[in-house]
């Protein structure tokens, strides 16, 4: 066992891990930071989707001892002061960006990443960034709705693919 100390939502934590525990372990386990969802364990559906150090990274592969001082944010930290959603989570409500739900703290926290490298992307660029993201419910449609509104464009009919 190793201790780990990190800053997560601007609260500095730490605990005892394994080597091998996964960060999305360490949050949602002795953490009980739940928002940030494990989908698939290879990395490839995005529902784990945390920055680091201000960069989006999967949360199921890297291990927790890889963000040894590290300034962790998982979708709890998206909220505004007052605890009401903070913008792009009010852009995925307002635009039904989410039906079953399981993947938007993922899709979230990849949009916040992508807003913060180009703040006003195209339809085209939204989806591109999004590929490593999977949304079974929704067509992604809504979803690219959302981030444009988030990112203060004008959103317009999309049509389906």
């Amino acid at each position: 066992m190793s201790n780990v100390t990190m800053k997560v939502n601007g609260k500095p934590v730490s605990g005892d891990v394994e080597g091998r525990t996964l960060l999305v372990d360490f949050l949602r386990g002795p953490l009980g930071l739940t928002g940030t969802h494990v989908g698939c364990d290879t990395s490839q559906c995005g529902a784990c989707v945390v920055h680091v150090n201000g960069e989006a990274v999967k949360a199921c592969a890297m291990f927790a001892l890889e963000a040894e001082g590290a300034e962790v944010r998982t979708i709890e930290g998206m909220a505004e002061a007052d605890g009401s959603l903070g913008t792009i989570q009010a852009a995925f409500q307002e635009h039904h960006g989410l039906q079953c739900g399981f993947c938007t703290p993922g899709m979230v926290m990849s949009a916040a990443a992508l807003l913060k490298d180009n703040p006003k992307p195209s339809e085209a660029e939204i989806r591109e960034y999004l590929e490593g993201n999977i949304c079974r419910c929704t067509g992604y449609h809504n979803i690219v709705k959302a981030i444009l509104a988030a990112s203060g464009q004008d959103v317009p009919a999309i049509a389906a693919e």
